[in-house]
């Protein structure tokens, strides 16, 4: 068994991941964004809860509103930016599978797990 007390309290960080589940907290400031055009995970599935704030997804172009509640799925390859819209801060729970980073929240090459 594992367990996390997420702080949700800035930046991204890894919390742990079992076999081939990574969790990870994310957290945007107001108006900053995460991400970018050229941003995609090659060899990872991305699911992303809100747990508060609101924000817009861009994934491959398509635009989707998000908001306290709301689950997106970013599939391997997807290029994206999430930025925060609101005047809080955008605070996240996200699932990579399988794992995308390392202890320091480094990309991992495709289909490599952390040591």
């Amino acid at each position: 068994m594992k367990h996390e007390r997420f702080r949700f309290d800035s930046g991204f960080r890894v919390a742990f991941d079992v076999r081939d589940v990574q969790a990870a907290e994310m957290v945007v400031r107001p108006g900053d964004s995460e991400g970018g055009p050229d941003n995609y995970h090659q060899g990872a599935d991305q699911w992303l809860y809100v747990v508060s704030g609101t924000g817009l997804a861009i994934v491959d172009g398509v635009h989707q509103r998000l908001g306290a509640g709301s689950l997106l799925v970013i599939e391997r390859g997807e290029r994206h930016e999430i930025r925060n819209t609101g005047r809080t801060p955008l605070k996240t729970l996200n699932f990579y599978a399988p794992p995308a980073y390392d202890e320091g929240g480094e990309p991992l090459p495709a289909g490599r797990k952390r040591g």
